[in-house]
């Protein structure tokens, strides 16, 4: 049975997930503050439910300094603030999604399901290479041919996602699926923000071009598309 931790100030709201929760056959801890969070976080929860502003500091600092510390339990960040631009800065803290208040509880446990499903990041091993390219997943660092590579954690996950792909079209849906777990279109041009920077990282003075655009496909990472 999965342990989920809930960390929520509101005590109405709290109550009502934990009890859905528990009600579709999952274990529950409740927080109300980040502190409390912090005493129970142990290796044995299998998913953090996270809102983001808390009484004692903010959610998002307190997620990032989880994946600081290469703590690898997943988090669906759950918050009223739903801009495109929070969206993202969640995302590239190291939350696996989030979910706008007010919510379907249904999404928020099909949500739920789909985490747990996926487990911890990148737990069955330490390193991934493709080519030139290595990347530590413990430390969450990018590296070509030795040189350090200067990523984001959302460009890091695409660059992942393109390296398990090595030498494959990769479409902007693909992308916006598997690593934003959004299938939609609204993140079209994030992801072409975050590819151009990617691009630029990988292909510093000196290195060949390795991630190339298909015109009206995608994205190829390795050999160039014929």
């Amino acid at each position: 049975m999965s342990l989920i931790l809930v960390v929520e100030d509101e005590p109405r709201l709290l109550g009502s997930i934990i009890r859905t929760l528990e009600e579709s056959g999952y274990s529950t801890l409740a927080a109300s503050s980040l502190a409390s969070a912090s005493q129970q976080l142990t290796d044995e929860v299998d998913l953090v439910i996270l809102d983001l502003m808390l009484p004692d500091g903010s959610g998002l600092e307190w997620l990032a300094g989880l994946r600081r510390q290469h703590k690898t339990a997943p988090v669906l960040v759950l918050t009223a603030l739903d801009s495109v631009e929070n969206r993202v800065a969640g995302l590239d803290t190291g939350a696996d999604d989030y979910l706008i208040k007010p919510f379907a509880w249904d999404e928020l446990l099909a949500r739920v399901r789909v985490i747990l499903r996926r487990g911890p990041h990148q737990q069955e091993s330490t390193q991934l290479s493709f080519g030139p390219i290595v990347v530590d997943l413990i430390n969450r660092e990018a590296q070509r041919n030795g040189a350090v590579l200067n990523l984001q954690n959302r460009q890091l996950e695409i660059l992942i996602y393109l390296m398990k792909h090595g030498n494959e079209v990769v479409t902007r849906e693909m992308i916006a699926i598997d690593v934003w777990k959004e299938p939609t279109t609204m993140w079209t041009n994030v992801i072409q923000v975050h590819i151009n920077h990617l691009r630029k990282e990988l292909e510093s003075p000196g290195q060949p071009p390795i991630l190339h655009t298909v015109r009206g496909q995608g994205y190829v990472l390795g050999d160039p598309p014929c």
